[in-house]
């Protein structure tokens, strides 16, 4: 259940105003307006109605159409048709009531920050956050310049902001705004007033929605007893607080407590709203929810098809409530081994979820959009549950679930790439090359703040204002690019597994591995995170495994990868966890195989961090020896990748930069802990990028001085880029938050927090603003470029995925630190391939092959360590 949002009647807009006229019908009705104002507090919106509608025809008569009292009393009607649910009704009066008030007042004023306020709150209930949120900023900016930021005004927009975030799954951002509403209403108004009550309610249904159940229950319960003392047992807000109260009991089981609680609220909000209001399909759903929490099915069955009615009546066919129903709906036949209308229940509120995917996502930073895709998680998990543990060979459910992971998984990725490039295309809209221009400018503040130590300012406090200041200056700048690119976007056809089928070669197979909790809605409880695997064949057969618990091979798969990144583990003992891993993950999808030895392959979560050409098979061979192996993201990469774009530039080789700091020599290695900041000289990356340029004469090669950031944020889509130097990836969340930050590039002069231009540093963050469209291959040829963040569906944050953002069509990576001689000697063979005309993933492979024959670099140590993802196809040479 969504927190109650305190949304303001103006009722200071009368005595803010002076009247027009002493005549009666004025006075008339002002003393309506407060009739309104009364009955609105009280909850009767019935009798409010009718005398709203005669203030509003008295003062159109005598003040005229225009004058700010009309707007006052056409914001009041507005308000009163929302809380009734009458959307489409509201909308016209709270536009107009808006127009008005900034054409007379002007766009600061309070009142006109009122109105936002107000209109924002009818698209935050209608699901229409995008529209919402850059209203409910503008009001808060203007109440807190106007009215300052202690006002009772300023707590009500920043306790709605915080809802918006709420509804949006970002709680991390509405926890401290409800904070500071809370303070504010209690300090301003005191302890027992129903806007603290509203604070208090709303932070404790943060608090139930995270599960801190123990902190949620005393706040409710203080809220429920404000409401009732103030407003009285029957109003909708004491229905609100009771229906949230019954919420936590039964998230804690104890149903015999929060039945009747429950019952209470339905009665007051069918008496007070109507049988047909939202809040009452509220009530409705939760109480058949309690029902089927206890197993009483018929019960359960007729309010959930009513709820569902009353919100698809109300709020319509793709409002996130009307998902709510349907994915309830199809939990109850489930629970019932009903699988075909679990199906069909379920598969409807997936479609409803896409739609609100698709609107949501297109606004807000990265870390907002993966606040709402994690609401989405649940859903994902259960329909791979559906398919696998109830109806394995069920073909629909089979088809829903990959079809769902492939609009799921790397969604974000895609966006991202999708709206840079758009506007990078867009050389002809002067906004959208100012956003850019913006972004690039705001994304180097951060990296080099956050590279500066909070000494080198007047105080820490104002190194962290400066760092903040930027960061939510970059947030809000790609919030309208997201706008904007949207703008220009054409109706993207949705994902369909046809689509994606049709872009597999012949003789390949699609093979999506997924990390997933089963889901039990008998219970409504996840289980021990498992991976599975989906395959798709391009001719649209579908194959799919449960491959067991997550924990046994990802332990696994630790111990395997510590192995494969030391050169002096004993291949025995190597091997050995190599079949160990191979066992448990590749083995049961190598039976569905079949004779498919062209894989390409988007792993999840740890699985992005290995190179699976080194597993070892039952016959006691590397998978490298059979398998051809491209990594994708998702196979939704396959659509992005399909759209082919031109080089401007010949092929660029970056390498030894001259640090510029003395520090201790890495033999043959290339690893740097950054924290020490030490940078020791690659010279063997020199001698890499002579015989790279004997390959490619054409190419430009920058080494020594020359061999910085700024010279490798100026290029423009270069049909090359080879980039030989020290990689770093911190893990450490406590030192920054932002993974992007965490994870770069050394470059030539490198002088940590000391210069504001060109730190030498190229963080992931600062990557994804280089233009790589139309780039074919990007080569990082250092260690840990490859590490990342981990993110559930959503791949590794780290330098690889900048690259994507960036436009790049695909890009060889390393995992581990490499060894000097071995890189030179497998880049300069990998460019001859390619040169020859074999493909970007191939041409690893052959390379790989060779070594292993060798006695020398017959390690994968030295073989492995380069993962190719992306396209897989030949490229042109520029």
């Amino acid at each position: 259940m969504m927190g109650l949002s305190g949304v303001i009647l103006t009722p200071t807009v009368g005595q803010v105003i002076s009247q027009a006229s002493p005549q009666d019908k004025l006075a008339e009705a002002e003393r309506l307006n407060q009739q309104v104002i009364q009955l609105y507090q009280q909850g009767k919106y019935n009798e409010a109605i009718p005398l709203a509608e005669q203030a509003l025809a008295i003062r159109k008569q005598q003040l005229g159409d225009n004058h700010p009292l009309t707007a006052q009393s056409l914001n009041n009607l507005a308000e009163l048709y929302r809380v009734q649910g009458r959307y489409s009704e509201a909308e016209p009066l709270y536009n107009r009531s808006l127009a008005i008030i900034k054409q007379q007042l002007g766009d600061n004023h309070p009142l006109t920050a009122q109105s936002l306020n107000n209109l924002a709150e009818l698209y935050r209930v209608q699901g229409r956050y995008s529209e919402a949120e850059p209203l409910y900023k503008q009001a808060l900016a203007i109440i807190k310049q106007q009215l300052g930021d202690n006002h009772p005004d300023t707590a009500t927009s920043l306790n709605n902001l915080a809802a918006l975030y709420y509804s949006q799954g970002r709680y991390s951002e509405a926890e401290p705004l409800y904070k500071q509403a809370l303070a504010i209403w209690k300090q301003q108004l005191g302890d027992n007033h129903p806007n603290t009550a509203t604070s208090l309610n709303n932070l404790a249904e943060l608090y139930r929605v995270q599960g801190r159940y123990s902190e949620a229950e005393p706040l409710y319960k203080q809220a429920l007893a404000i409401w009732k003392q103030q407003l009285g047992d029957n109003h909708p807000n004491t229905a609100t607080s009771l229906n949230n109260l019954a919420a936590l009991y039964e998230s804690q089981g104890r149903y015999r407590e929060a039945e009747p609680l429950y019952k209470q609220a339905l009665a007051i909000r069918k008496q007070q709203l109507g049988d047909n209001h939202p809040d009452t399909a509220t009530s409705l759903n939760n109480l058949a929810l309690l029902y089927q929490s206890q197993g009483r099915y018929s019960e359960a069955e007729p309010l959930y098809n009513r709820s569902l009615a009353i919100w698809k009546q109300q709020l319509g066919d793709n409002h996130p409530n009307t998902a709510t129903s349907l994915n309830n709906l199809a939990a109850l036949y489930q629970s019932q081994d009903d699988i075909p209308q679990a199906i069909n229940y379920l598969s409807q509120g997936l479609a409803v979820e896409e739609d609100n995917l698709s609107e949501n996502l297109k606004m807000g930073d990265d870390k907002q959009k993966q606040d709402y895709m994690a609401k989405v998680l649940g859903t994902t998990d259960w329909v791979i549950s559906l398919n696998l543990q109830a109806a394995p060979n069920n073909p629909e459910v089979t088809r829903l679930a990959l079809k769902t992971i492939l609009e799921r998984k790397g969604r974000i990725l895609d966006i991202s790439t999708n709206s840079l490039q758009i506007l990078r295309q867009r050389t002809d809209d002067l906004e959208s090359q100012r956003l850019l221009t913006q972004l690039i400018e705001v994304r180097t503040q951060v990296s080099n703040l956050t590279f500066k130590k909070p000494e080198d300012f007047p105080s820490p406090e104002i190194y962290r204002q400066q760092l903040n200041e930027v960061t939510e200056k970059a947030k809000e700048i790609e919030g309208k690019i997201g706008v904007r690119s949207a703008e220009f976007r054409s109706l993207s056809q949705p994902i369909t597994l046809e689509g994606i089928q049709k872009l597999i070669p012949a003789d390949a197979a699609l093979v999506e591995i997924v990390r997933y909790q089963p889901y039990n809605p008998k219970n409504d409880s996840f289980g021990i995170p498992r991976y599975a695997v989906y395959i798709l064949y391009p001719n649209g057969d579908i194959k799919a495994k449960d491959l067991g618990e997550a924990k046994p091979i990802e332990d696994k798969l630790i111990y395997f990868r510590d192995n494969l990144a030391d050169a002096e583990t004993p291949l025995p003992q190597l091997q050995k966890s190599a079949r160990q891993l191979d066992e448990t993950l590749m083995q049961p999808i190598r039976q569905l195989l079949g004779n498919t030895k062209t894989i390409l392959l988007s792993p999840d979560a740890a699985l992005n961090l290995i190179p699976f050409e080194a597993l070892v098979d039952e016959n006691n061979q590397y998978l490298v020896e059979n398998y051809h192996i491209t990594y994708l993201t998702s196979g939704r990469d396959l659509l992005r990748l399909k759209d082919k774009f031109a080089s401007q530039q010949s092929p660029l080789i970056v390498a030894d930069p001259f640090y510029g700091k003395a520090g201790e020599k890495v033999a043959l290695t290339r690893s740097i802990d950054l924290s020490e900041f030490t940078f020791p000289g690659l010279p063997g990356t020199e001698e890499e990028a002579k015989a790279i340029k004997n390959l490619l004469p054409q190419a430009t090669v920058l080494t020594g001085s020359q061999a910085t950031e700024n010279a490798v944020k100026q290029v423009k889509k270069p049909n090359i880029l080879h980039i030989a130097t020290h990689g770093f990836f911190k893990p450490e969340r406590n030192v920054v938050e932002n993974p992007l930050l965490r994870s770069g590039l050394v470059l030539a002069g490198v002088t940590i927090g000391q210069s504001a231009g060109d730190d030498g540093v190229l963080t992931a963050l600062e990557t994804t603003n280089l233009n790589l469209v139309g780039t074919k291959l990007v080569v990082l040829s250092a260690c840990d470029t490859g590490k990342g963040d981990i993110n559930i569906g959503q791949g590794v944050y780290g330098l690889r995925r900048a690259l994507v953002i960036a436009g790049s069509e695909s890009q060889l990576i390393s995992l581990w630190k490499v060894s000097d001689d071995a890189t030179k000697d497998l880049m300069v063979a990998y460019y001859g391939r390619l040169q020859k005309g074999e493909g970007r993933s191939e041409a690893l492979r052959q390379i790989q092959l060779g070594m292993l024959k060798g006695e020398k670099q017959k390690h994968p140590f030295y073989w492995a360590s380069f993962i190719p993802s992306g396209d897989a196809t030949s490229m042109q040479f520029d």
